[in-house]
């Protein structure tokens, strides 16, 4: 019944100010608008994100929201010369720019949005 219908992908955020100049201008995605409710942008494929203002954010362990990408290796450094931090973790093994390379062979890499949500970077073999 969904299988072909159009998504939308949601975030939250107690600072809009911080968190849009983060999408926008950190990570290069396209801002539509600044509404009541929600900041909202364009993704590949017009796919819209809504990130929902609201009073308190509490940010899960796990990976609220990714990116595939085709050369992982550029995307961290471009996004590291920008300023964003690298999650490094204790429990695998990433390289010296804190990607891990999966039994799959997939290449992930995990970094933080303003408001904590853990956000991430995927290459496929």
């Amino acid at each position: 019944m969904l299988a072909n219908a159009r998504i939308t992908a949601f975030l939250s955020t107690a600072r809009p100010p911080e968190s849009r100049a983060f999408y926008e201008n950190v990570l290069g995605l396209r801002f539509v608008s600044d509404e009541q409710v929600a900041l909202v942008f364009r993704l590949a494929h017009d796919v819209p994100l809504r990130i929902q203002k609201v009073e308190q954010v509490t940010p899960q362990a796990f990976t609220a929201f990714g990116w595939q990408v085709d050369d992982i290796l550029a995307v961290v450094r471009s996004l590291k010369a920008r300023g964003v931090t690298f999650e490094r973790y204790d429990f695998i093994k990433q390289d010296a720019e804190g990607i891990w390379l999966a039994p799959s062979g997939t290449k992930v890499a995990w970094f933080k949005d303003p408001d904590g949500h853990l956000l991430s970077l995927s290459e496929s073999p």
